[in-house]
């Protein structure tokens, strides 16, 4: 399988299935900052209370991060090497412009994802938030969220992040159902409908929580920091 491309893009299409899963499970996770300050935290807190579990997910998250992105490389350079001659008009047109630059919106999420950890994973970026602590004396997930898109800049980039994810999706949805033979040109034009909606349901979801907190609609506990 890793010897043909056709392996190889099979290889693509089940790690970004994994990836896309784990995007919309951790928008659910994400979506609780609307339920207050003890639900977000309760959800955090079980998460860590659970080493073995959140430790596997990590790691399996980032060996099929890594593979994902070295195959979709190693796929480009091929389809390159195997194209000396640029796109003629025709292909280009027949070609969307996410499908033509996934490998770009790829990085570019890559590069945001680093910096999403160094800002609210590993809080890197701003130390102050591993000293917040609720009422219950955890750590306080919700006050960091909040405050952390509180900054504008912060919330602009997360913003403009999940335009690109939203970007990147509407091709990958209908890519998978192609590449495993699943795509007619009869059921295309509904799988592409599909890839559209939830792209739209994953970036509408996700902007919609520092947007709230810009708006002041999601905000610390009155009397909080």
């Amino acid at each position: 399988m890793w010897k043909t491309s056709i392996g190889l893009k099979l290889i693509v299409a089940v790690t970004g299935v994994l990836l896309y899963l784990f995007v919309i499970g951790h928008m659910i996770g994400n979506l609780q900052v609307y339920l207050g300050p003890n639900a977000l935290n309760t959800y955090a807190e079980k998460l860590r209370a659970l080493p073995p579990l959140l430790w596997t997910v990590r790691i399996g998250l980032l060996v099929i991060a890594v593979v994902h992105i070295t195959l979709t490389i190693t796929l480009a350079f091929q389809n390159r090497a195997a194209r000396p001659i640029r796109y003629v008009r025709k292909e280009a047109v027949e070609a969307s412009v996410s499908s033509r630059t996934m490998v770009y919106s790829g990085l570019a999420l890559l590069g945001f994802v680093v910096y999403h950890l160094l800002h609210l994973t590993w809080k890197l970026t701003n130390p102050q938030y591993a000293s917040l602590r609720d009422a219950h004396d955890r750590p306080d997930v919700y006050a960091m969220v909040v405050l952390g898109f509180q900054n504008p800049v912060a919330s602009v980039i997360y913003i403009a992040a999940m335009i690109v994810l939203g970007f990147h999706f509407t091709h990958a949805f209908s890519s998978f159902f192609q590449t495993v033979g699943w795509s007619t040109p009869r059921t295309r034009p509904t799988l592409e409908r599909v890839a559209l909606i939830l792209a739209a349901i994953i970036v509408v979801g996700n902007i919609s929580i520092p947007l709230s907190i810009l708006l002041g609609v999601v905000h610390l506990p009155t009397g909080g920091m």
